[in-house]
Parts: C-alpha cells; structure tokens; sequence
C-alpha cells in the first residue's frame, strides 16, 4: 500500500483524486451549508452548525458546534462572544489561509507558517440609521498575511493572489452573491 503524500498536512493524494472525481461528476461538488442562530438576550445569541449537504449525501458526522455571538458593552453587550462583524472576518481568515494552503500543498509547496491580520473599518452611524450616506457594512477590509516557506516574495505574493482566487468567503464578500431573507412561515 502506497503512503499518503502529505504537503502542508493535506493529503494532496486524496485531494487530486476529489478533482478527478469532480470532473467525473460535477454534482459531487454540490454543498449546502448550514446554520442555525437563537437569540439569548440583549444582543445575545447562539449560532449552530451541525450537518450539511455535500458529496451527494447528507453528512451528520461531526457534533454540533456552537459559536457565542455579543457585543461589547460599549455597543450594549456583555462580551459573550465576538460580534457578528468579527466573525466575518474570521471566516475570512479561515477561508483565506485553508484555500492559501492547499493550493501551496497541490503545487510542492510547504509553508512552514502563515499568519494573518484583519482589520476593517465600519462607521455605525449606519447602522443606528443616523445617515443613509453611510454604508452599514464595512467600509473597506485590510488584510496582511505572513508566510514562512522556502520560496521567493513573487511566489509568496502568488499564493495570496491564488487564496483570493480560490476562497469561497474572499469571493462571497468581494462579488456578493444574492442573500434571501424572509419569514418561515413553517
């Protein structure tokens, strides 16, 4: 039996074999995602994910994981979680690194560490209505990544250019796709 070839801790076997399978049957690249949110109190909740769908089947294998979402109480909070624009940016960070990182496991490429910093700027005098000239989202992101590995700047700055090309939450954000939101008259 042939060992697992790891890059980065990818297995770059398993993930090229997953390409070729795709490309055997796009439906197996189809994903539905998940998550289920619950107010606590105040500017308190709860956020879930569980199971979802993807490979052609539900998937109920991991526990139920649960993310604390508040304010600080400068905003009216208790700080029982990070904020809902905090976790934006780190599903940008974990989207960004783990799409930074395969693609360097696909190419040879071992990192030997990636760091990243995040900082956007939002004024709230949308978000309390103050001014309809102010966005109520964030106004621009920030992002600076570190990478330690045996390869020149150039090719750093490609493994960034190629975590922007690749990263579903990058795209989601920078090309937003169209959000639904209404009553479940369930």
């Amino acid at each position: 039996m042939a060992q697992e070839r790891k890059v980065n801790g990818v297995n770059v076997d398993q993930l090229f074999d997953t390409i070729e399978q795709i490309k055997g049957n796009p439906e197996i690249a189809k994903f539905e995602f998940r998550a289920i949110n619950t107010w606590v109190d105040g500017t308190h909740n709860r956020a879930n994910v569980k199971d979802f769908y993807g490979a052609l089947k539900e998937d109920t294998s991991r526990v139920q994981l649960a993310f604390e979402i508040d304010e600080p109480p400068v905003l009216c909070g208790q700080n029982l979680g990070a904020n809902p624009v905090e976790y934006l940016l780190v599903a940008l960070s974990g989207c960004l690194t783990t799409s930074l990182i395969a693609h360097a496991a696909a190419r040879g490429i071992e990192v030997k560490k990636v760091e990243s910093r995040y900082e956007g700027d939002l004024d709230l005098r949308g978000f309390l209505g103050i001014s309809e000239e102010v966005p109520v989202g964030y106004k621009n992101i920030r992002v600076y990544f570190n990478i330690e590995a045996d390869v020149s700047e150039d090719q750093k700055e490609d493994l960034i250019r190629m975590a922007q090309k690749y990263s579903p939450v990058f795209n989601s954000i920078a090309k937003p796709v169209p959000v639904s939101v209404q009553l479940d008259k369930k």
